[in-house]
C-alpha cells in the first residue's frame, strides 16, 4: 500500500510535470507570437515611417534643384532688366542729344537766314545807290550839253 501510494504520488508528480511543461511551452509559444505580432506591428510603423522620411529627402532634392533653377533664372531676369534699363536710358541720353543739336541747327539756320537777308538788303541799298547816282549823273550831263 504504501508502495502503490508512492507510486501513485510519482505518477500524479509525473503527469503534473508534464502537464507544467506542456504550459510552459505554450506560455513560450504564445508570448513569443505575442513578441512576433508586436514587433511586425512596430516594423510596419517604423518600414512606413523609413518609406516616408525616404519620400522627404527625394523631395527635398528636388525642391533643392528647383530653387535653384528658380535662383538662376531669376538672376538671369535681372541682368536681362538691367541691361534693358542701361538701355533704355542710352536712347533717353541719345534723344537729349538729339534734342540739343536739332535746337542749334535751328539756331545756325536761323542766324544763317538772317546774315543772309541781311546781305540782300544792303546788296539791294547799294544796287539803289548806285542806280540813282547814274541816273543823276546821266540827267546832269544830259541838261548841261556836254558830251564829255
Amino acid at each position: 500500500m504504501l508502495t502503490s501510494m508512492v507510486k501513485e504520488h510519482h505518477a500524479k508528480q509525473s503527469k503534473r510535470k508534464q502537464e507544467q511543461e506542456v504550459r510552459r511551452k505554450e506560455a513560450i509559444e504564445t508570448s513569443n507570437e505575442l513578441t512576433q505580432s508586436l514587433v511586425d506591428h512596430l516594423n510596419v510603423g517604423v518600414a512606413q515611417a523609413y518609406l516616408n522620411q525616404k519620400r522627404l529627402d527625394a523631395e527635398a532634392k528636388q525642391l533643392h534643384v528647383g530653387a535653384t533653377n528658380f535662383a538662376k533664372q531669376t538672376h538671369q531676369w535681372l541682368q536681362l532688366i538691367d541691361n534693358f534699363s542701361s538701355a533704355l536710358k542710352e536712347l533717353g541720353d541719345v534723344e537729349n542729344w538729339a534734342r540739343s543739336i536739332e535746337g542749334d541747327m535751328q539756331v545756325i539756320q536761323q542766324t544763317l537766314e538772317l546774315a543772309y537777308k541781311t546781305s540782300r538788303a544792303a546788296q539791294a541799298t547799294t544796287v539803289v545807290a548806285s542806280t540813282s547816282a547814274v541816273a543823276s549823273t546821266s540827267s546832269s550831263t544830259a541838261t548841261s550839253g556836254n558830251p564829255n
